[in-house]
Protein backbone atom coordinates (compact mmCIF):
# COMPACT_ATOMS: atom_id res chain seq x y z
CA UNK A 1 0.00 0.00 0.00
CA UNK A 2 1.72 3.54 -0.66
CA UNK A 3 2.71 5.54 1.83
CA UNK A 4 -0.39 8.02 2.91
CA UNK A 5 -0.39 11.74 4.21
CA UNK A 6 -0.25 12.06 7.83
CA UNK A 7 2.03 8.83 8.57
CA UNK A 8 5.05 8.32 9.94
CA UNK A 9 7.74 8.67 7.60
CA UNK A 10 9.92 5.78 6.91
CA UNK A 11 12.84 6.65 9.13
CA UNK A 12 16.68 5.97 7.35
CA UNK A 13 20.42 6.11 7.45
CA UNK A 14 22.26 6.28 4.30
CA UNK A 15 25.06 7.93 3.64
CA UNK A 16 25.80 10.89 1.82
CA UNK A 17 28.52 12.28 -0.92
CA UNK A 18 30.70 13.83 1.36
CA UNK A 19 30.78 9.74 3.05
CA UNK A 20 28.89 11.06 6.08
CA UNK A 21 25.98 9.17 7.76
CA UNK A 22 23.02 11.15 7.40
CA UNK A 23 19.86 10.20 9.40
CA UNK A 24 16.20 11.15 8.51
CA UNK A 25 15.57 11.38 12.31
CA UNK A 26 18.23 13.50 12.80
CA UNK A 27 16.17 16.15 10.58
CA UNK A 28 13.15 16.58 13.57
CA UNK A 29 12.38 19.68 13.94
CA UNK A 30 13.08 20.62 9.98
CA UNK A 31 10.57 20.07 7.24
CA UNK A 32 12.01 17.85 4.42
CA UNK A 33 11.79 17.64 1.09
CA UNK A 34 12.97 14.14 0.06
CA UNK A 35 13.65 14.01 -3.88
CA UNK A 36 14.14 10.19 -5.22
CA UNK A 37 16.06 10.37 -8.70
CA UNK A 38 16.68 7.29 -11.31
CA UNK A 39 20.01 8.33 -12.21
CA UNK A 40 23.00 11.19 -11.80
CA UNK A 41 23.91 12.64 -15.13
CA UNK A 42 20.92 11.46 -17.15
CA UNK A 43 19.78 14.59 -18.83
CA UNK A 44 15.87 14.65 -16.43
CA UNK A 45 17.55 14.15 -13.22
CA UNK A 46 20.28 16.84 -14.02
CA UNK A 47 17.75 19.57 -15.00
CA UNK A 48 15.22 18.55 -11.94
CA UNK A 49 18.02 18.93 -9.96
CA UNK A 50 19.47 22.45 -11.05
CA UNK A 51 16.16 23.81 -11.28
CA UNK A 52 15.97 22.72 -6.88
CA UNK A 53 19.72 24.12 -6.77
CA UNK A 54 19.01 27.38 -8.52
CA UNK A 55 16.04 27.82 -6.35
CA UNK A 56 17.43 26.89 -3.05
CA UNK A 57 16.84 30.05 -1.48
CA UNK A 58 12.82 29.27 -1.71
CA UNK A 59 13.50 26.04 0.38
CA UNK A 60 15.88 27.98 2.93
CA UNK A 61 13.05 30.67 3.24
CA UNK A 62 10.73 28.06 4.41
CA UNK A 63 12.96 25.55 6.59
CA UNK A 64 12.73 22.93 4.88
CA UNK A 65 15.80 20.98 3.97
CA UNK A 66 15.99 19.17 0.77
CA UNK A 67 17.96 15.66 0.04
CA UNK A 68 18.26 13.94 -2.99
CA UNK A 69 17.98 10.01 -3.15
CA UNK A 70 19.46 7.60 -5.96
CA UNK A 71 20.47 4.35 -5.66
CA UNK A 72 24.07 5.60 -7.51
CA UNK A 73 26.94 4.90 -5.52
CA UNK A 74 28.33 7.78 -3.25
CA UNK A 75 31.41 8.20 -5.33
CA UNK A 76 29.09 9.11 -8.41
CA UNK A 77 27.05 11.60 -6.86
CA UNK A 78 30.08 13.13 -5.24
CA UNK A 79 31.41 13.28 -9.02
CA UNK A 80 27.55 14.53 -9.80
CA UNK A 81 27.12 17.20 -7.06
CA UNK A 82 30.23 18.93 -7.68
CA UNK A 83 29.96 18.91 -11.54
CA UNK A 84 26.38 20.74 -11.23
CA UNK A 85 27.31 22.76 -8.02
CA UNK A 86 24.72 21.69 -5.85
CA UNK A 87 24.16 22.85 -3.02
CA UNK A 88 21.96 20.63 -1.19
CA UNK A 89 22.84 16.70 0.31
CA UNK A 90 22.54 14.22 -2.34
CA UNK A 91 22.08 10.54 -0.91
CA UNK A 92 23.09 6.86 -1.60
CA UNK A 93 20.71 4.16 -1.29
CA UNK A 94 22.80 1.63 -3.32
CA UNK A 95 21.72 -1.00 -1.33
CA UNK A 96 17.98 0.51 -2.60
CA UNK A 97 15.75 0.14 1.05
CA UNK A 98 15.16 3.22 1.26
CA UNK A 99 13.26 3.40 -2.21
CA UNK A 100 11.96 0.68 -1.71
CA UNK A 101 10.57 1.60 1.65
CA UNK A 102 9.07 4.61 0.10
CA UNK A 103 7.53 2.65 -2.60
CA UNK A 104 9.88 4.61 -5.24
CA UNK A 105 11.81 1.99 -6.95
CA UNK A 106 11.45 0.17 -10.35
CA UNK A 107 11.51 -3.15 -10.78
CA UNK A 108 12.61 -3.35 -14.19
CA UNK A 109 14.08 0.02 -16.00
CA UNK A 110 15.11 0.58 -19.28
CA UNK A 111 18.04 -1.13 -20.84
CA UNK A 112 16.78 -3.91 -18.66
CA UNK A 113 17.81 -2.69 -15.47
CA UNK A 114 16.60 -3.52 -12.21
CA UNK A 115 16.11 -1.87 -8.61
CA UNK A 116 16.16 1.59 -10.25
CA UNK A 117 14.76 4.46 -8.09
CA UNK A 118 11.22 6.46 -9.56
CA UNK A 119 11.34 9.95 -9.84
CA UNK A 120 9.07 11.05 -6.56
CA UNK A 121 8.78 13.54 -4.04
CA UNK A 122 8.18 13.45 -0.42
CA UNK A 123 7.59 16.17 2.05
CA UNK A 124 7.65 15.21 5.75
CA UNK A 125 7.34 17.71 8.29
CA UNK A 126 9.15 18.59 11.50
CA UNK A 127 7.43 15.92 13.42
CA UNK A 128 8.37 13.34 10.93
CA UNK A 129 4.86 12.74 9.54
CA UNK A 130 4.35 12.58 5.48
CA UNK A 131 2.73 15.68 4.39
CA UNK A 132 2.99 15.39 0.51
CA UNK A 133 3.50 12.36 -1.86
CA UNK A 134 4.26 12.48 -5.48
CA UNK A 135 5.58 8.99 -7.24
CA UNK A 136 5.55 9.28 -10.85
CA UNK A 137 5.88 6.37 -12.98
CA UNK A 138 6.99 8.35 -16.20
CA UNK A 139 10.53 9.13 -15.43
CA UNK A 140 10.67 11.71 -18.03
CA UNK A 141 8.14 13.37 -15.86
CA UNK A 142 9.29 15.99 -13.19
CA UNK A 143 7.64 16.95 -9.81
CA UNK A 144 4.68 19.27 -9.15
CA UNK A 145 7.14 22.33 -7.78
CA UNK A 146 4.47 24.24 -7.67
CA UNK A 147 2.39 21.81 -5.49
CA UNK A 148 5.55 21.22 -3.40
CA UNK A 149 6.56 24.54 -2.64
CA UNK A 150 2.88 25.79 -1.91
CA UNK A 151 2.81 22.45 0.87
CA UNK A 152 6.04 23.74 1.87
CA UNK A 153 4.88 27.09 2.57
CA UNK A 154 1.86 25.75 4.72
CA UNK A 155 4.33 24.05 6.74
CA UNK A 156 6.14 27.35 7.96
Amino acid sequence: MPLQIGQTAPGFTLFDSDKSKVSLHEQTGNNVLLLFFPFAFSSVCTTELCSVRDNISRYSSVQAKVFGISVDSLYTLAKFKTSQNLNFTLLSDFNKEVSHSYEALYETFSYGMKGVSKRAAFIIDKEGLIQYVEVLDNAGDQPKFESINSKLEELV
